[in-house]
């Protein structure tokens, strides 16, 4: 990488956590381009050139924090040697890095203003569909190693998906954060066990 590239990539790395912050303090709406101008001391013709526009910058924050979010996962998936315990890791993995995150009040605030253009659902499926590749991988993993009877890893992956949108939901809006993790554990641990007394 030549001296130019490396400033390149410097200058779009500080517009982009810049971004971060001020979309984490003020929201999307509230945050204009003209505001991370005056963060970072990039022109607007800079930011344009690296992002295309304030849209462009959000989503691009969204795909890192996505990378990110994965990185973290896997560098410690390891320590997690049957299912339960991945279950559990990956529930304090969620709270920590989902609910807790700065940008995801913004990214709440994006999609609901958004939500009607194609593209933006198109780039919410994207999302939908690696993370219910992500938990089919977990699932069928725990059915090869015989923790979990065999059965349609698939479509278990698409429940556990949607669980967690709506745990998600739920937990943004409960009046006790701190419970948060106790309700990830136990609703996971329905998911794998059930609720119904054995006979």
């Amino acid at each position: 990488m030549n001296k130019k590239q490396l400033q390149t990539l410097q200058t779009k790395k500080k517009v982009a956590e810049a971004a971060r912050q001020l979309f984490g303090q003020k929201g999307y709406a509230a945050t204009s381009i003209e505001d991370i101008v005056a963060a970072t001391g990039s022109s607007k013709g800079n930011i344009y050139y690296h992002f295309q526009s304030k849209e462009g910058l959000f989503l691009y924050l969204l795909d890192e924090w996505d990378r990110e979010w994965n990185e973290q996962w896997f560098e410690k998936e390891h320590l997690y040697t049957t299912i339960e315990e991945k279950m559990t890791g990956f529930a304090e993995h969620l709270v920590a890095n989902d609910l807790n995150h700065p940008l995801t009040k913004a990214m709440d605030e994006f999609l609901t203003s958004e939500w009607d253009r194609s593209d933006i659902k198109e780039v919410v499926a994207g999302y939908y569909a690696e993370h219910i590749q992500f938990n089919q991988s977990m699932l069928q993993q725990a059915m090869d190693a015989g923790e979990l009877k065999p059965d349609d890893a698939g479509m278990l992956a698409f429940i556990l998906e949607g669980l967690l949108v709506g745990l998600g939901e739920m937990c943004k809006r409960q009046t006790n954060p701190s419970a948060t993790i106790d309700i990830y554990r136990k609703a996971f641990d329905v998911f794998l066990h059930g609720s119904k007394r054995s006979k």
